[in-house]
């Protein structure tokens, strides 16, 4: 069986999304307030698209982050419940590890994560992104550090953090153990 790239396979609705609406690559980059170079490389597959990425095209293509991700739109209304170890996996990159808690619930207005932040090279600097809205944070298991513009902040277990998602990001596991932690995204 071939494998599937699913990198490829969100880049192409991304395309085609964007062409059922009618821009062009710069009126997209343009809304969604990310390079047009990158939304090329983007919607062409050569380029990891992170989570963030898609937070930003999802409300200017007209679907949500789950129709982007899996091809399929949220069908449930009245609650969705994901089962512990269960959640529709978001691992593109290496980068950090998702599983999406709300994929399937429609209309919703925040995006839960269940992250696994894995360890890196100490010296590896922070992968920095931004993307609308806010974010909040709450460290389950392990220590990262969270750097937001210039200031480098240092979470614990049962930690918590909100913050404007639009300041640029990133996140490094720390003490050589991946850390674990509920994120939920919020839309502008």
């Amino acid at each position: 069986m071939p494998e599937i790239d699913i990198n490829r396979e969100i880049a192409q609705r991304i395309a085609s999304s964007r062409e059922e609406a009618n821009l062009t690559p710069e009126a997209f980059a343009e809304k969604t307030g990310i390079d047009a170079e990158t939304l090329k490389r983007y919607e062409s597959g050569d380029l990891e698209i992170p989570v963030a990425a898609l937070h930003n095209m999802a409300p200017v293509l007209g679907v949500s982050v789950t129709e982007l991700m899996t091809g399929e739109p949220a069908k449930l209304h009245r609650y969705c419940i994901v089962r512990a170890g269960k959640g529709a996996a978001v691992n593109r990159k290496p980068s950090y590890h998702y599983r999406a808690l709300a994929s399937n619930y429609a209309a919703h207005e925040m995006e839960p994560y269940f992250i696994t932040i894995p360890v890196k090279p100490e010296e590896e600097p922070f992968e920095m992104t931004r993307h609308t809205g806010q974010e909040f944070h709450y460290v389950l298991t392990g220590s990262y550090a969270v750097r937001i513009a210039n200031d480098v902040l240092i979470l614990q277990p049962g930690d918590s953090l909100y913050f404007d998602a639009s300041q640029p990001h990133g996140l490094k596991a720390l003490n050589g153990e991946a850390a674990q932690a509920i994120i939920v995204i919020t839309a502008e």
